[in-house]
């Protein structure tokens, strides 16, 4: 074989990219996770011939995950059918938006408060009523009727091409985050900080997953009652990394803090600044530590031979994140959204803030999350050769 011929193979085996141990973990930010589907469009574009076989999700990025985990088809068209679902999304086909159904459970709600629980609606669990999504993604996930299976999932693992889907929550009654982890393997992990369950995956699960904490009603799973799977999760990479993935891609919508600015308000914070402060801390700055953390011990094992290493192993990890504040965006985007939760959270948010972090999890107009879908695109193809070189290794 002549030298060109030998520089060729080496290049040819450069570009074959094995899916085998590749996973991808979607966080939650509910109607943030928008921006996730950008990103995974101009990744299926720019290298068709990259499928996890890992997947787990978290929150919003459950539907996400569960989704890509289903679809009958190839990887980019299963990508496109995940755009489709979100560019259809309207609020209305979320939860209720009517003025009526949201004064009435606000009423509950401080009924509830100011009578000391004696007084107030018991069937009302949740500041919204969110059964629009629970039909729109009944269709959307081809969800058995009769059942709430995904029957998708099934087909797919005997395919070959998926091996696992980790769907996590938080169960209220112990304060642990769980994962519901569909795959065929027989035994999976335990002893962790989150708690592995085999089970094949239901609507039921994404739903609890999705469930914002006092936005959403809690979703009860094996007679207990689980809501969104952010809320306690301290390692946002383990239940891939503890699936058998050796190179994680990771999707998060929270952008990378900016130290000073002169955008800072200045005025007394709002309910919606604090809130989408803590919401921010709950659901997404954990997976910034815990990428620095695998880092620190990826670099340790280099350090130290091989033999030594006992039951640890390096797993390498790529964090996708926005180069814009996607709270912005909200603020701007507010005028578009329903009448009655306009008038609320009116109230709810102060009206000089630059941004609205609670706000932007919970804003499904159609002009907001197609920029949010723009915006990953862009981001991602920005990074395309630094993001192609890690998951070809």
């Amino acid at each position: 074989m002549d030298e060109k011929s030998t520089t060729r193979s080496e290049a040819s085996d450069y570009n074959v990219l094995s899916n085998e141990g590749q996973a991808l973990v979607l966080s939650g930010g509910g109607a943030r996770a928008a921006y996730q589907v950008g990103c995974l469009r101009a990744l299926a574009r720019s290298m068709p011939d990259y499928r996890p076989q890992i997947l787990t999700g978290v929150s919003a990025g459950a539907i996400n995950a569960t989704h890509l985990a289903a679809f009958q088809g190839s990887w980019q068209e299963s990508v496109e059918a995940l755009v489709g679902l979100w560019q259809a999304m309207r609020t209305e086909k979320v939860y209720r938006t009517g003025l009526g159904q949201l004064a009435g459970r606000m009423a509950h709600w401080g009924l509830h408060l100011v009578s000391g629980g004696r007084l107030g609606r018991e069937d009302i669990r949740g500041m919204v009523n969110n059964e629009p999504l629970r039909r729109y993604l009944r269709e959307h996930l081809f969800v058995h009727t009769g059942t709430g299976d995904i029957p998708g999932i099934d087909r797919n693992l005997a395919d070959g091409w998926l091996k696992a889907l980790a769907v996590v929550t938080t169960n209220y009654a112990s304060g642990r985050s769980e994962a519901w982890v569909d795959t065929l393997q027989e035994q999976i992990w335990s002893g962790s900080q989150v708690t592995a369950r085999l089970a094949s995956l239901t609507l039921e699960h994404v739903m609890a997953s999705a469930a914002l904490p006092f936005f959403f009603p809690s979703v009860k799973l094996q007679h207990q009652w689980h809501g969104d799977g952010g809320i306690r999760l301290a390692a946002p990479l383990s239940p891939a990394m503890r699936l058998g993935a050796t190179r994680i891609l990771a999707v998060s919508p929270r952008a990378k803090l900016k130290v000073g600015g002169s955008e800072l308000p200045t005025s007394y914070p709002s309910l919606g600044q604090v809130a989408g402060v803590m919401l921010n801390a709950v659901f997404l700055d954990l997976l910034d530590f815990d990428a620095l953390q695998m880092q620190r011990v990826n670099d340790l094992l280099r350090r130290i031979p091989q033999q030594q290493w006992g039951r640890q192993r390096p797993v390498e990890v790529m964090v996708l994140r926005p180069r814009e504040d996607l709270g912005k965006i909200a603020r701007q985007s507010q005028p578009q959204m329903p009448g009655g939760f306009r008038f609320f959270s009116g109230g709810f948010g102060g009206r000089d803030e630059p941004t609205a972090d609670a706000l932007s999890m919970v804003n499904f107009e159609p002009g907001y999350i197609g920029q949010l879908i723009e915006f990953g695109e862009q981001d991602t193809l920005a990074r395309m050769g630094e993001i192609e070189a890690f998951l070809r290794g």
